[in-house]
């Protein structure tokens, strides 16, 4: 079996190395032969820097590295004239406190990109002459060149929680990549390929330069970069019959599973791909965890979410948005759920003409969300331990033990949150505002430990607040909210009635049904059964 290449991002190392390489030169050659300039927006550790790569050693003609690869024919041919190719990585210029400290940090890059193609050029200059030096002198010496920018806009999004930082950063780039809109250093360049995290910086950075092609959501691009379902079964074959036999499922049940915690994120709507990062770290470690989500750095998204004021994860269930919710002008206009999808945490679940529906990809991402809330927001801690024993309840139908459970949730979270339950997009009276952050909250805890349940199903009787099945028994429970302990009576008499209505769909399908009604005592902040 081929090794797995987590954490190698190097096009050359994976296929010297023998390492596993998923072949994406099919849509890479399209790029090529069918355009100039392209920039692409995808998450991080989607590919983006392997991509970069890969282009870098078909342009220079290493025709050895693509033996049995769909570009074979093309390198060959392409290593008879290969072109110079400039690649800067934004991401690898290191530490930086201060401006200046970027800026010179950026010089030494460039001076290594001199150094390797012996030329006569100084660095005394500022970075953006100094780089338009290097593209004219390239090409008087070898011919075209090719460009390669790999997360061009790292040092703006490090500081998003910084706009004073971050708009000194993009105004310097801006100077920085204006180099670019000059036709004749246009001229000198074969082919541009640019790749980001975010667009919301890109109308910015790139305002001068208006010729890049944005395959970010184009449908013929949907696979650039992630795994397809075809290519995860056909690259990975081995790797499954292993590990279904270590977890002692049968293959289908593992790939059902892996699909349902890894898969479902779509750039166009229609193409579906898994992460990469966390389908290698699976294989290799043969267990269930959140590998892309934790390889980042959740207290920046906690930071960005509480500027935000955003406390509550399901707001971005099934959101709608424009065609045009991720292309804003500046960083600080850029809407949280423009933020969210570029950043990798909502995906596009379905697009219909000029609109977008937004959510979840998978269980990783959608039980990370929630113990993230749950632990920066809510100040829960031991959230997970607490979702598993309310689940076991559920499990067994004790009911009586999962609001014991859940009370014990509430206790640690500020009395501030029980006072501010009323979320912006809730406009509706206090009572339903009130049981909608009682329920998204029982919610949470369940989600957060990769469990699933389903808020408010429709039915023709209405909306239960929440339903979940198992094999056996069906749980229904309602949710109400009690202003003041004198009204629990009347509420739970309300919930009754309701959740009655609600069993009756259910009525055929010969699993028990238990109904429960939750009404949220707020004068005492806690549950009553």
């Amino acid at each position: 079996m081929q090794k797995l290449p987590i954490g190698i991002q190097v096009f050359e190392d994976i296929r010297i190395e023998n390492y596993l390489y998923i072949d994406k030169t099919k849509q890479i050659l399209n790029l090529i032969e069918n355009g100039k300039c392209y920039f692409l927006s995808r998450p991080r550790r989607f590919g983006k820097s392997l991509t970069i790569s890969t282009l870098e050693a078909m342009f220079k003609g290493k025709a050895e590295l693509f033996k049995g690869l769909y570009a074979e024919e093309w390198v060959k041919e392409q290593a008879k004239h290969p072109n110079p190719v400039i690649k800067l990585d934004m991401s690898g210029l290191g530490n930086y406190e201060t401006i200046e400290e970027l800026k010179n940090a950026l010089i030494d890059y460039l001076g290594e990109i001199i150094d390797d193609y012996n030329l006569n050029i100084q660095l005394q200059e500022n970075a953006g002459r100094i780089f338009i030096k290097i593209i004219k002198e390239l090409y008087k010496k070898i011919g075209k060149v090719v460009l390669l920018i790999d997360e061009y806009d790292k040092p703006i999004t490090d500081n998003i929680n910084d706009l004073d930082t971050a708009n000194k950063i993009r105004k310097f780039f801006r100077k920085f990549y204006g180099v670019l809109k000059n036709s004749s250093t246009i001229d000198n360049l074969r082919f541009v390929f640019i790749t980001g995290v975010s667009k919301f910086s890109k109308a910015g950075v790139f305002s001068c330069l208006n010729n890049l092609n944005d395959i970010s959501m184009d449908d013929k691009y949907g696979d650039i970069v992630g795994y397809t379902q075809q290519e995860l079964e056909d690259n990975f074959s081995d790797w499954i019959e292993i590990t279904a036999q270590k977890k002692s499922m049968n293959k289908q049940e593992l790939l059902d599973k892996i699909k349902a915690y890894y898969d479902g994120f779509s750039f166009n709507g229609i193409t579906k791909v898994y992460n990469p990062f966390s389908v290698l770290n699976f294989f290799d470690k043969k267990y269930f965890y959140n590998y892309w989500y934790t390889s980042a750095t959740p207290s920046f998204l906690a930071k960005y979410l509480k500027k935000h004021d955003v406390k509550k994860p399901d707001l971005y269930r099934n959101k709608e948005v424009d065609i045009h919710f991720a292309d804003v002008r500046e960083i600080e206009t850029a809407s949280v759920e423009s933020f969210l999808y570029q950043t990798g945490y909502l995906t596009i679940k379905e697009k219909d003409d000029c609109l977008i529906t937004l959510d979840y990809p998978n269980e990783e991402v959608s039980s990370s969300m929630a113990g993230l809330y749950l632990e920066n927001m809510y100040n829960i801690e031991e959230y997970a331990t607490l979702g598993n024993r309310i689940w076991k309840s559920l499990k067994v139908g004790n009911i009586e033990n999962v609001v014991e459970l859940f009370n014990q949730a509430l206790k640690p979270i500020p009395y501030d949150d029980y006072s501010e339950n009323k979320e912006k997009n809730v406009k509706d009276k206090e009572a339903e505002r009130g049981e909608y952050w009682y329920r998204s909250l029982f919610m949470m805890l369940l989600n957060a430990t990769g469990l699933t349940a389903y808020p408010e199903p429709h039915d023709f009787q209405g909306r239960s607040d929440v339903v979940i099945q198992f094999d056996n028994h069906i749980i229904i429970i309602e949710f109400k909210f009690a202003k003041t302990s004198a009204d629990v009576e009347k509420m739970k008499k309300q919930g009754e009635e309701q959740v009655a209505k609600y069993a009756e769909t259910y009525t055929n399908s010969n699993k028990k049904i238990i109904t429960a009604v939750f009404v949220a005592d707020d004068e005492q902040r806690q549950v009553i059964l």
